[in-house]
């Protein structure tokens, strides 16, 4: 594998290679440690412009289904009653704004889907570098965070919201993406 340095060469369609990209998020629970869990399936596909990354984009979505704590008792209520899976399949993100901060670092806004609300986010990206694989392949990773108030988009147990998980979740990034041929 050889390394690529010039942004202008990893310029292209890419999709996520899912086996090596984590989606994941870390709530605080009132009592005990925080809760941190991931998302098992989901898709994504990017358009990167090394000449110009404000004309970049990028697309996500989440089967809100695939969650995962590693708790059964913890995660069917939260399935069930947080996210709405049964009506709400999906959360998505779709990019608006790509913004080079400096050579790896970028600040990605778009539009957060969950529960059917959606609202604007700006995402702290970071690259973390491109390769050529043996095949040929361009293959492209990031990772970033973000934090957001779940109920800014109706992630509530109830009306009032009675559990003990703290309001803000910390959403957690690392993909790796691979350049169509």
């Amino acid at each position: 594998m050889s390394a690529i340095t010039e942004l202008s060469e990893l310029s292209g369609e890419y999709v996520l290679d899912t086996a090596r990209t984590r989606i994941g998020f870390v709530a605080r629970h009132a009592v005990g440690p925080q809760v941190r869990g991931h998302f098992e399936e989901f898709e994504g596909s990017a358009r990167l412009d090394g000449a110009d990354p404000a004309k970049s984009t990028v697309r996500l979505t989440i089967r809100s289904e695939s969650i995962q704590s590693h708790n059964k008792l913890r995660d069917d209520p939260v399935r069930a009653k947080f996210l709405d899976t049964g009506n709400h399949p999906d959360i998505t993100f779709a990019s608006t704004e790509v913004r080079r901060v400096d050579d790896t670092h970028y600040k990605v806004t778009g539009d957060l889907t969950i529960r059917g609300t959606t609202k604007p986010l700006t995402l702290d990206v970071e690259s973390t570098g491109g390769e050529n694989d043996p095949a040929g392949d361009v293959t492209v990773g990031f990772k970033g965070s973000v934090r957001i108030d779940r109920r800014d988009w109706g992630v509530k147990a109830n009306p009032v919201d009675t559990l003990f998980v703290g309001s803000r979740v910390t959403v957690e990034f690392e993909v790796a993406a691979v350049r169509r041929a």
